[in-house]
């Protein structure tokens, strides 16, 4: 079961399949599971544009009452890009509620946030990111949590592994995710990375061509969002809601 925001709701990676048009790393787990789990069953609450306290609000619970072997989390990462954040308070509530996700009886696996310092349109947040993800490690051990420290990850460059609005991953991005969350679950699979296409070299004045037209289409709407209170999760339902049955991917 999978808990969170536009990372694992799977942005980024496209599949005219996926229930909301996106497939993702958490997707692309759970077909590896089922190919090794008799009766596997795949339930994904997460939202994009959610903040962590609306995750643990809206999908904690929900994933109680399921009662899943194991659940996945990741958040933080939209509260970081806001200008104003109780750092402190915010790792507090996510405490709270992995030790009650924990006492359920199930295996929680966690992810720090990606370091923003590799992505020059968020390397601003780079160090409060560094303290959250400090706290994230901390409650992963208190808990007895699967750690998947995506900070630590290097040896990928921004245009290899990053979508074009450059805050979501591509297909190559979340199937690295994949691939490390199933090594840090420590069960065997055959996913295997997927071919990197070369970006190509830019001048300075192709560069400022992509750069301008990234912040109209892309940058522009998430302020205008910003300004007006509203979220890229306004109207969006989780894309299995449910514990579904779900058979092996290919």
């Amino acid at each position: 079961m999978a808990l969170g925001d536009s990372f694992t709701e799977g942005v980024g990676d496209p599949s005219p399949t996926a229930p909301n048009g996106w497939l993702g790393w958490a997707d692309r787990v759970a077909g590896a599971l089922a190919a090794r789990t008799d009766d596997f069953a795949y339930a994904n609450l997460a939202i994009r544009g959610r903040k962590l306290p609306a995750i643990l609000a809206e999908q904690v619970e929900p994933a109680i009452a399921l009662q899943p072997d194991l659940i996945s989390i990741h958040g933080g990462g939209n509260d970081l890009l806001r200008p104003n954040i109780d750092i402190d308070a915010l790792a507090a509530a996510y405490d709270e509620a992995i030790g009650r996700l924990a006492a359920n009886g199930t295996h929680v696996m966690m992810f720090t946030v990606a370091d923003p310092g590799l992505n020059s349109a968020i390397k601003v947040i780079r160090g409060r990111t560094a303290i959250f993800n400090e706290w994230i490690r901390e409650i992963a051990e208190k808990h007895d949590a699967t750690l998947v420290d995506t900070w630590r990850m290097r040896g990928w460059k921004v245009a290899e592994v990053m979508d074009v609005d450059r805050l979501h991953l591509n297909p190559v991005g979340h199937q690295n995710i994949a691939i490390a969350a199933l090594d840090a679950l420590g069960v065997e699979h055959d996913l295997q990375a997927l071919p990197v296409v070369e970006a190509s070299e830019l001048t300075r004045r192709e560069q400022r061509a992509v750069d301008i037209a990234w912040a109209r289409d892309h940058l522009a709407p998430w302020v205008k969002r910003r300004i007006t209170g509203r979220s890229s999760g306004d109207g969006v339902s989780p894309k299995y809601p449910v514990l579904t049955p779900l058979h092996p991917v290919g």
